[in-house]
């Protein structure tokens, strides 16, 4: 474990620049702005600003006043913040991000827990700083790491963890490994139902899981291609900075709390570091590993530890049953519905969603 900061090579930005200042834009496949992904208009004004307005040094000195660090896990690096709390035994919290994000979006709802908890951030593996593995690339795999951070590398015995989408389903796998570590988990989304007996399922849970079903088939493009051909697609990605944000804007533009407007929940600063991110570390290929590598991922086992769950407020989450998460989860203690907040809550609404945290993880210090 040493101390690391953010330090992006001059000549990269340099040549992040010179690629914008080229970049050529698409025409429009439908007059209805974003009806047929990343509008063109918004994206070369975000393009425009990324090249010539935004000043990723103040972004870097921002990021660099957090606690970071990279660790050495069975042969694997791996970036996280470490943020401690001055309240003596703090419940450490593990907060893993999800794609297409990165640890920027939990940095504001850890500022607000670190007064009672102490707060570690984790890159997922292939992500910003971490190292993408050899092996396929699971929620199990993914867990069995984050265990070793926080009880070997860290020494905590016992912790609490949260997460949303790919980072809901390494909680709720750390939750089914690591009962004896874990002392609850907390997801905003995720794979709420996986394993669960389709023959058992009432009538609104069926309506829900088909209604999931039509949600995927008009928004699963992306995932289809990055689970059987992420190579590719990284191709393009890798090489075009303009289409690497377009990649990223269409997914925080559908599934963020935002009215279809950008503006409402995104600065574009807030796009573009995630963006520059993804970018200066060559991370966007290695992003779409939890994609290909899904059909390694074996059955879970039964989770048992104090569960919460705050769904977050997106389309692919509308109508999710109670009964479905008590069906999965058997020591469910929370269960909110919020009507803000999408599936970056803990951006959209870190003051909610820290206060979610807290009421659930208080009473298990």
């Amino acid at each position: 474990m040493r101390p690391f900061q953010i330090d992006v090579p001059e000549h990269v930005l340099a040549d992040l620049r010179a690629r914008l200042s080229r970049t050529r834009f698409a025409t429009p496949s439908d007059r209805t702005r974003w009806n047929a992904g990343t509008d063109p208009t918004d994206l070369r004004a975000l393009v425009e600003h990324w090249a010539d307005g935004f000043d990723w040094r103040r972004v870097e000195a921002r990021l660099n006043a957090y606690p970071h660090y990279l660790a050495d896990i069975d042969g694997q690096r791996v970036h996280f913040v470490h943020i401690k709390s001055a309240r003596r035994g703090a419940l450490p919290l593990v907060l893993t991000h999800g794609w297409p994000s990165c640890f920027v979006e939990m940095l504001a709802v850890a500022d607000r827990l670190a007064a009672d908890f102490d707060v570690v951030i984790p890159s997922l593996p292939g992500f910003a700083y971490s190292q993408a593995p050899d092996e396929p690339f699971t929620g199990r795999r993914i867990a069995e790491t984050w265990q070793h951070l926080m009880t070997t590398t860290l020494g905590y015995q016992r912790y609490g963890a949260f997460g949303g989408d790919i980072g809901g389903s390494v909680t709720q796998w750390l939750g089914a490994l690591y009962p004896a570590s874990v002392a609850g988990i907390h997801m905003t989304s995720g794979s709420l139902t996986a394993g669960i007996d389709p023959s058992a399922l009432n009538p609104d849970e069926l309506a829900y899981l088909d209604a999931e079903r039509a949600y995927d088939a008009r928004d699963g493009g992306y995932s289809a291609i990055m689970s059987t051909r992420p190579d590719t697609i990284a191709a393009a990605l890798t090489d075009s900075p303009a289409g690497l944000l377009a990649w990223i804007a269409d997914k925080y533009r559908d599934w963020s709390d935002c009215g279809g407007n950008l503006n409402t929940r995104w600065e574009a600063d807030d796009l573009l570091t995630v963006a520059t991110l993804y970018w200066t570390t060559d991370s966007i290929g290695s992003s779409f590993r939890p994609y290909y590598d899904h059909p390694h991922s074996g059955p879970r086992p039964p989770i048992t530890v104090p569960t919460a769950i705050t769904l977050s407020h997106e389309p692919l989450m509308a109508g999710f049953p109670q009964s479905l998460a008590q069906r999965a989860f058997p020591n469910l203690r929370h269960f909110a519905r919020p009507e803000r907040g999408g599936h970056f809550m803990s951006h959209e609404e870190p003051d909610y969603l820290a206060e979610q945290l807290q009421t659930f993880f208080r009473p298990l210090t």
